[in-house]
């Protein structure tokens, strides 16, 4: 199957072609608003609005950007991520409190939560606006930006069904929420959600388990880049095992390495390919 050549405006559901191109869409939110704009114009979207605010929570964390982009049939919002090594130091802090979840279901991560919460108005307020066509919308993001597009959805699923998306992808994405959280996004999103995990990327097993889960919807990148739609654990021990000897040089990077955006669209190409 040949990579596409860009968004099909009117994909309403899964397909490893639509995943790429929400790959490339959470991997332009780490371009500058010029960029995207520019970029977005040539997907065919023609309308872009930006999210951006300055906070001080007790992480290395400045600031929370996001963009949404929008045509006549989809709307896509994509939030960007962070520096793996920023992200694993305030992820692996037990110390912060968790807080409550969408419509007080369950938990999250307070990180998480305070950095969503400084965009989110604006967000719902663009979709809101944009949505004027009965368009799909999908969230989508890498690294902490996968955790805000997952609350994202969450937050409208639970406290605005009428802006719910169509669809949910994350490449990367940490441990968000607890299990009562997950199980809700489990079901009103089945079918829906699906979460990206390369290899040995590190980031997607912080925060630690049991106070913290992901999602069931995964698809494992193993470490010879083929795609699974599940990994039973001795196999995924196994693979993990193999992926750590791919660099005889460096093997403890290994996480940091599988964690890059470019390492999840370079996969996806070869299962295009």
């Amino acid at each position: 199957m040949p990579v596409p050549t860009t968004f099909d405006h009117h994909a309403k559901n899964y397909s490893v072609p639509h995943a790429y191109w929400l790959a490339k869409a959470s991997e332009l939110a780490y371009q500058d608003e010029a960029a995207i704009e520019q970029q977005a114009r040539e997907w065919g979207f023609d309308r872009v609005r930006h999210h951006q605010t300055r906070f001080t929570p007790p992480f290395p964390l400045e600031d929370t950007q996001a963009y949404t982009m929008a045509s006549d049939h989809m709307i896509v919002t994509a939030f960007r991520g962070t520096q793996p090594t920023e992200i694993r130091d305030w992820l692996s802090d037990s110390s912060t409190p968790p807080w409550p979840g969408p419509a007080r279901t369950g938990y999250v991560h307070y990180g998480f939560a305070e950095a969503l919460e400084s965009v989110f108005p604006d967000v719902r307020d663009a979709h809101a606006q944009l949505r004027t066509n009965g368009q799909t919308v999908w969230f989508t993001g890498h690294s902490l930006g996968g955790a805000l597009a997952m609350l994202a959805g969450a937050r409208l699923y639970l406290e605005d069904p009428r802006l719910q998306a169509d669809g949910i992808v994350t490449f990367g994405q940490p441990r968000t929420c607890d299990r009562l959280l997950a199980a809700a996004c489990n079901e009103g999103f089945k079918g829906r959600l699906y979460r990206f995990v390369n290899n040995n990327d590190i980031v997607p097993q912080l925060p630690p388990e049991p106070a913290y889960t992901h999602v069931e919807a995964l698809k494992y990148i193993d470490s010879s880049g083929r795609l699974h739609d599940s990994m039973g654990l001795v196999a995924g021990l196994a693979d993990r095992a193999k992926g750590l000897t791919a660099d005889a040089f460096a093997p403890a990077t290994a996480g940091v390495r599988d964690h890059a955006m470019k390492r999840y669209l370079a996969a996806l190409e070869q299962n295009l390919a």
